[in-house]
């Protein structure tokens, strides 16, 4: 029995059709699924939009240091314009971000790094 070409790109096409499905899947599982959250509270350092195709905004919230110990950055990511444009307005200022992980995210398209920031509260200097 002789197998056809329409048999073998029948076949290639049903395989591409359930890999893509799959595909879709997961990364709608790994978006909405969060692995945890929790809030931050530091500097606002930097916020910019990047990317070619796939534009995301990118984050930099300096950590409150104890004196004497290297400060640290908390890297993020906004899926929010509406979040991005309230975080921008709090530039330079004492501020605590609500974030969500989510990790195994396949592409950075949907952020440079797997921590997406939900909200922002500005915090009084004490």
């Amino acid at each position: 029995m002789a197998i056809t070409a329409r048999r073998v790109m029948g076949s290639l096409m049903g395989f591409l059709v359930v890999a893509a499905v799959l595909f879709t899947l997961y990364t709608v599982v790994v978006l909405k699924w969060s692995y945890s959250a929790g809030e931050r509270a530091g500097y606002m350092q930097k916020l910019s939009s990047k990317g070619f195709l796939c534009k995301t905004w990118e984050g930099e919230l300096q950590l409150v240091a104890i004196p004497g110990s290297t400060p640290e950055k908390f890297l993020f990511s906004v899926r929010d314009d509406a979040v991005a444009q309230r975080i921008n307005a709090t530039m330079g200022k004492r501020v605590a971000l609500t974030y969500e992980q989510h990790i195994g995210v396949p592409s950075t398209c949907f952020g440079e790094t797997e921590y997406f920031v939900t909200d922002v509260k500005e915090v009084p200097n004490q």
